[in-house]
This record gives C-alpha cells, sequence and structure tokens, in this order.
C-alpha cells in the first residue's frame, strides 16, 4: 500500500509541476514568447531618402541624385538560397560565386534582407521584378545615388561621396552614424554632411516560416537631405577650368566687396562618379598620383609669393613713413647686402614705388625691406590675412606662413639676417601663402580697405546665410596709401614695360600683380592676383601655375578668363 501512495504522489507531483510549467510558459513567459513569435516573421527593410542636392548661386544643379536599384534577398535555406541566386545571376549577368560571396559578406541577421547586387540598371530591374513572381523572396529596392551631370567640373569643391571609415565612425558615432553609411569626404559633401545626409526610412513586413512575404505591417517614409547652394557661378566655374587647360594649378574668382568666392578651380582634378560606381583601380590611380589630384590646391596648398608679396613690403614701407612718392632707387640688375650680390630679374635703372610695382624691381624691395624691418613686414602681412587661415568653409585649409626674426630664434636657434629680410621682401625663403589668401590680399586694395572673409556657401535648406557670413575686416591704412599702391596695379597692366602687359587692351581696365617663385625642384610657379574693371571692381582673380614658368604664363590664363567672360556678358 504504500508503494502505491508514494507512486500516486510522484504522478500527482509530475502533473503540478507540468501544470505549474505551462501556467509560467502561458501567464508569465506568454508575452515574452509572443514577442520572439512576432519578431521571427518580421522583417524590416530599410529605405534610403536622397542625399540634398548642391546648387550654384542661380540654383543650377551641380550635384544630384539618380535612382539605382538594389537586389536583396530574405535569408532562406541553402537550397532554396542556390536556386534564387542561380536565377539572378542569369538576369544580372554576373557569377553565382559572386553573388554568394556577397550574401555573406553582407549577412547581419535572419529578420534583415541581404543586399547581394547593387547599382543595376532598370531593364534588369524590371526582368528581376517578373522572377520576383516565382521567387517572392527577392526585393528590387530603389537607392538615390549621387549624380555629377558635370563630371570633374568643381569636384574640389564638392568633394565625393563613400563609405564611412573607421577614423569618421569612431568622432560621429554618438551623432547617430553607423558601419557602411554613405558619407561625404573632402569639400562641401564633407563639411556639410550633417545637413545632405538623409534619414532612413522603411517597411515592416510579414513573412511566414519559409520566409514568404505575407503583408506590409507599417512604413516609416525616408527623409531627404537639405540642398546646400554655393555662392559660385557654374558659368564663370567653367570659364575657368577650361582655362587651366590642362595646366597644374589653380584659378580663384572672389567678389572684392563680400568675399563670395565665385569659380574655384583646380588642375589636376577628379570625377567624384568614380567612388559612387565603386572603380576600384581609378580609385586607387588617384590615391596613388604623384600629382595630387584630390587636394584642393587653391586653399589647402601653400607657395612661395614671390613678388606678390612685394605689395604687403610697399603698404608697410608707406604706413611706416619709411618711403613715399617720391622715394626712388637706382636699379643696375643687382645690389649688395652684406657680403653677397642680390640679383634682379632685369636692369630697371632709377624707380620709384609705381614704376618698381610696375616693372616688378627686386632692387627697389630689397632697399625697402631693409629700411622696413622684417618684422614690420611680417606685421602687415597677418594685417592683409597672410599668415592665417581666412577661415573657409571647405576641409583642410592651410594658413600658409610668414616667418619673423622671432620665429627663427626661437624655433630654429638661429639670428636673423639681413640676407633673410631681402629674401623676405621678394617673397621667397620661408614665406608661404595659399591662392585663396592671395585673393583675399589683393581685395582689400581692390575695395579700399576692408579684408573679406572668403565664403562659398550661400544657402542651406532654403536658408540664405550670406547675410550672416559678410564679414569685411577694416584694414586701416591711409587713403593715399592705397591710391599709390593702386596705381603701380594699374601700371602692371597698362605700361608698355609692365610685367602684366598682355593684359592690356582687354575692353575692361585690369590691374594687378605677377609673381614668379622660385622653388628648390623643377620651374618656377607662375602668379597673377588683379581685380578688374579697375574704376569699379566687380571681380578679384588669383591665377597660380605650379611649376608654369615666369608670371606671364600666368597673365596669359588671367587673359583667356577675363576675355571668355566679357564676352559671355558676365563682367
Amino acid at each position: 500500500m504504500e508503494r502505491k501512495h508514494i507512486l500516486r504522489f510522484l504522478i500527482i507531483l509530475m502533473f503540478v509541476a507540468l501544470l505549474a510549467g505551462l501556467l509560467n510558459l502561458d501567464l508569465l513567459q506568454g508575452a515574452k514568447f509572443r514577442r520572439l513569435s512576432d519578431s521571427n516573421c518580421i522583417r524590416l527593410i530599410a529605405q534610403s531618402g536622397a542625399r540634398g542636392n548642391i546648387l550654384d548661386r542661380h540654383g543650377q544643379v551641380i550635384v544630384d541624385n539618380k535612382i539605382s536599384y538594389d537586389v536583396l534577398i530574405l535569408p532562406q535555406e541553402l537550397n532554396q538560397l542556390d536556386r534564387i541566386l542561380s536565377g539572378v545571376s542569369r538576369i544580372l549577368g554576373v557569377e553565382t560565386k559572386e553573388l554568394k560571396d556577397a550574401f555573406r559578406s553582407n549577412y547581419i541577421s535572419s529578420s534583415i534582407p541581404v543586399t547581394v547586387a547593387g547599382n543595376i540598371d532598370l531593364k534588369k530591374a524590371v526582368l528581376l521584378g517578373e522572377y520576383k513572381m516565382e521567387e517572392p523572396s527577392i526585393i528590387i529596392q530603389p537607392r538615390p545615388l549621387r549624380n555629377y551631370p558635370y563630371g570633374a567640373l568643381a569636384s574640389h569643391v564638392i568633394g565625393y561621396v563613400n563609405e564611412i571609415d573607421r577614423w569618421r565612425l569612431t568622432k560621429l558615432e554618438d551623432y547617430g552614424y553607423k558601419t557602411k553609411d554613405i558619407v561625404g569626404f573632402g569639400g562641401v559633401e564633407e563639411k556639410y554632411d550633417y545637413y545632405l545626409r538623409q534619414e532612413e526610412g522603411g517597411l515592416s513586413v510579414e513573412v511566414n516560416h519559409r520566409g514568404k512575404f505575407m503583408r506590409v505591417l507599417g512604413f516609416e517614409p525616408p527623409v531627404n537631405g537639405k540642398d546646400v547652394q554655393l555662392t559660385l557661378d557654374l558659368n564663370i566655374q567653367k570659364i575657368a577650368e577650361d582655362s587651366l587647360a590642362a595646366r597644374k594649378g589653380s584659378i580663384v574668382l572672389m567678389d572684392p566687396q563680400s568675399g563670395q568666392v565665385l569659380a574655384l578651380a583646380n588642375y589636376p582634378n577628379f570625377n567624384p562618379a568614380v567612388f559612387v560606381s565603386k572603380r576600384t583601380r581609378l580609385i586607387s590611380g588617384l590615391f596613388n598620383n604623384p600629382d595630387a589630384p584630390l587636394i584642393n590646391r587653391a586653399t589647402s596648398s601653400s607657395y612661395p609669393p614671390a613678388s606678390v608679396f612685394k605689395l604687403v613690403v610697399a603698404s608697410a614701407a608707406l604706413e611706416l613713413k619709411k618711403i613715399n612718392l617720391s622715394t626712388s632707387f637706382l636699379c643696375r640688375g643687382w645690389t649688395m647686402i652684406g657680403a653677397r650680390k642680390f640679383s634682379c630679374w632685369d636692369v630697371h635703372g632709377a624707380q620709384d614705388i609705381v614704376a618698381a610695382i610696375a616693372h616688378s624691381c627686386d632692387v627697389f624691395f630689397y632697399k625697402t625691406g631693409l629700411l622696413t624691418g622684417a618684422q614690420n613686414i611680417h606685421d602687415y602681412a597677418l594685417k592683409l590675412g597672410l599668415g592665417r587661415s581666412p577661415g573657409f568653409e571647405l576641409p583642410y585649409e592651410t594658413a600658409g606662413f610668414i616667418p619673423s626674426p622671432l620665429w627663427r630664434k626661437i624655433n630654429k636657434f638661429q639670428n636673423w639676417f639681413d640676407g633673410d629680410t631681402a629674401n623676405l621682401s621678394i617673397g621667397q625663403g620661408d614665406c608661404l601663402v595659399s591662392p585663396l589668401q592671395a585673393a583675399g590680399m589683393m581685395a582689400v586694395f581692390a575695395n579700399g580697405g576692408y579684408l573679406p572673409s572668403p565664403y562659398i556657401i550661400k544657402a542651406v535648406g532654403g536658408l540664405d546665410l550670406s547675410a550672416k557670413k559678410r564679414k569685411l575686416s577694416r584694414v586701416d591704412f591711409k587713403k593715399s596709401t592705397f591710391e599709390i599702391i593702386c596705381r603701380g596695379l594699374r601700371a602692371v597692366v597698362a605700361d608698355a614695360r609692365g610685367t602684366g602687359n598682355v593684359l592690356a587692351g582687354l575692353g575692361v581696365k585690369v590691374a594687378g600683380k605677377t609673381g614668379t617663385a622660385q622653388v628648390s625642384r623643377g620651374s618656377t610657379h607662375a602668379w597673377f592676383v588683379g581685380f578688374f574693371p579697375f574704376d569699379n571692381p566687380k571681380y578679384v582673380i588669383c591665377v597660380l601655375l605650379e611649376n608654369g614658368g615666369p608670371g606671364h604664363a600666368a597673365c596669359v590664363v588671367a587673359r583667356q578668363v577675363i576675355e571668355a567672360m566679357n564676352k559671355r556678358n558676365l563682367i
């Protein structure tokens, strides 16, 4: 009897335990398992919005988006996957192995569709849409891709887009960026990525246990990025790039009254579309090219300014009353400074300040620089915007460099000699200036005493920012200083012996300064920085030809730009 009681007790105990387990599954953990069941049959299909457009000052599209199509597959059993990929392979003309590799590398979880092919054309998307009737697990998803209707035009201003790298991800993940996001690199694409980037939306769909689509559960629409409007004029930009004509260098055109950059051209350039199409060989060629086509030479590179820097020396000397309009020095083609002979590029005879600017007489500026002093030259260079970042909106801007006796003593533990002052007086030695800085300096003489903060962003998302960005710093020189130097700048072109005489006879009066910068290797760099029309300046122009020869070569390019602008009634 006792055995029967024990057996009965054990049976009852088992049923109690079973009942408790059922109650636990249904009442206590039922909600949890229902959620797991629901999530196992729900798939989330992301949908991308369009990145914001980039427009010129007149609203013309520089960069927009085109629709491409991606092929996604809901994760299946392996035998189903082989059959599906085989059918997709036939339609796309892509090897099955390549599709399998893409599936493995892009697989995240069973609840997320896997991309096996991207950026297919409309015809193949339609064919796959028909095949989808047999294989519902195939998803054809439209995706906006960056489109460049003008190819490489303004590429350094625009930048390019690519998959986020580890360095950027570590800095930006707190702002919602994640692995495989497409972000901007260089130019406006990088600097204004936060505004240009889109917000993802997507579909929530239900599938059965075999992964077959059943119904749509919900939809969150994607949000497009904001448009960014630039101050660039596409017509002027195209003229500038055409005028460079495969010569290594840079051209900047700026409004001297406001600081708006109307054209910023560089060569060599690049086509941002290669990063969209993932042309690995072309991308590798860009990064390995010794001519550095990805560098924005106008803002991120600096060069010896050569005779362009003589405007700084002239300003300092006139302001400090070291010279005046009647001061004259004799140029015999050379002068002695200490025990060393310093040469001029020509024999100019007696030169006053106006003639010395017009003829770019080195001897005059050697002697003027020595009278003025290296530290004063350094300080006046800073007043004219050199040796410090202009605060431009594009990334990786250089500050250039203006040496001084104090810098030499602290950083090199060396003394400063008169020969160093002579070199500085003609823009050689350690002196470095970017083309954008040179244009900003010339704007001071064009507008009569205001240093503009150059800018290239006009509006974001339809909100006009130009009024906020227009910052003019007063350069407190005497009126006579500007008048004397502007006379010299005009004589550069108007004087028959002026170094920029090739710019005469254009139908528009031009003023400016040439420069021929000596470098350690290769030919000299050619400079021309000027403004036009002389009586009512609307444009500042800076032309730099890297290893382009004498300053005359830069004048020839500037002439081509101004002639083309004049023909199109842009002046």
